[in-house]
């Protein structure tokens, strides 16, 4: 989701960049606390201001959905709606409804609420794992392995300190994050040229995780918000953060495919085949090292080419 700027942010120089207790906190962050037999509270992010992140709020949700339904059935996929820009420094209340309960799927809906106002409606389907019959026609693209590849944060620096952005959108960037990426392609804050819309990207938490199959799950929803809006943004040679375009995301779907350790690098690779009307329409791959394909996602999210302000 786009970052609406109210504070003033804090400077990355000021943080803390432990990679344990970043993944710490993004742990503590992703779980929700039982406030009724259907209804949770997710807490803020530490240091959080402005809006936000919508990978946050969709795996909250998620995570209140999962702690719904018992340990035979595995989410398999989501479908979210983004209504309003959630705000940093308050608590989310997640309030679910079982509206299917079968012998081998279960459907859980959730709305997230601020201050009694929903930001975001998600439903989740719920499976029994079994064999069945099985292919995967996507082919995981050949590029460069992470090992190969400089770390995001030392891109991040290097392009924050050659383009010109307003210093709340460059402390964002440089801001450290329990995620580790190493891209492979020109992302829209690398790039003011036009180029094809397709973007490719290695992820994992910046350190292990425990051995929870369901956490791993959310972390991977939550990891799914970056990069993928921005892919629509390529073809325009545009960024946000250069304080080029006004966007938001509009909705969020995601269907799990196989386990995956979010801890371990998986392959994020990305492409938007249409943009107008203020919208840009992305899709996304998630594919472990060994070229499975771990998830798919897709994303609609408003994108507007900020009007230039009258001197």
């Amino acid at each position: 989701m786009a970052l609406r700027m109210k504070d003033t942010p804090p400077d990355p120089a000021d943080m803390s960049a432990d990679p344990q207790q970043l993944v710490d906190d993004l742990v503590r962050l992703l779980t929700v606390s039982r406030t009724g037999d259907e209804t949770f509270t997710g807490g803020q992010q530490k240091d959080g201001f402005g809006r936000v992140f919508g990978g946050q709020v969709i795996a909250q949700a998620l995570q209140a959905a999962q702690a719904t339904v018992n340990d035979e059935k595995v989410a398999h996929s989501l479908h979210a709606y983004f209504l309003r820009g959630g705000e940093e420094g308050l608590s989310i209340d997640y309030a679910t409804a079982a509206d299917f309960e079968g012998r081998s799927f279960a459907n859980r809906r959730v709305v997230a609420s601020q201050n009694g106002k929903p930001i975001l409606n998600l439903t989740a389907s719920f499976q029994k794992p079994e064999d069945g019959m099985a292919h995967q026609d996507s082919v995981m693209p050949e590029v460069a392995p992470p090992e190969e590849l400089k770390s995001d944060m030392e891109m991040r620096r290097y392009y924050a300190d050659k383009q010109d952005m307003p210093d709340a959108s460059r402390k964002l960037m440089l801001r450290p994050r329990p995620i580790e990426m190493r891209t492979i392609d020109r992302l829209h804050w690398m790039n003011s040229e036009p180029k094809e819309p397709r973007a490719h990207t290695w992820f994992r938490t910046a350190a292990p995780l425990p051995d929870d199959a369901v956490l791993h799950r959310a972390i991977i929803a939550y990891a799914s918000d970056y990069t993928l809006l921005g892919t629509s943004a390529l073809p325009h040679g545009l960024s946000w953060m250069r304080g080029e375009i006004v966007g938001a995301s509009l909705d969020h779907a995601m269907w799990f495919h196989r386990e995956a350790r979010a801890d371990e690098w998986l392959l994020y690779a990305t492409d938007a085949p249409w943009s107008g009307s203020g919208r840009g329409y992305n899709r996304g791959r998630i594919y472990d090292r060994a070229g499975n394909l771990v998830a798919s996602v897709a994303q609609e999210g408003m994108m507007r080419k900020r009007k230039k302000e009258l001197a």
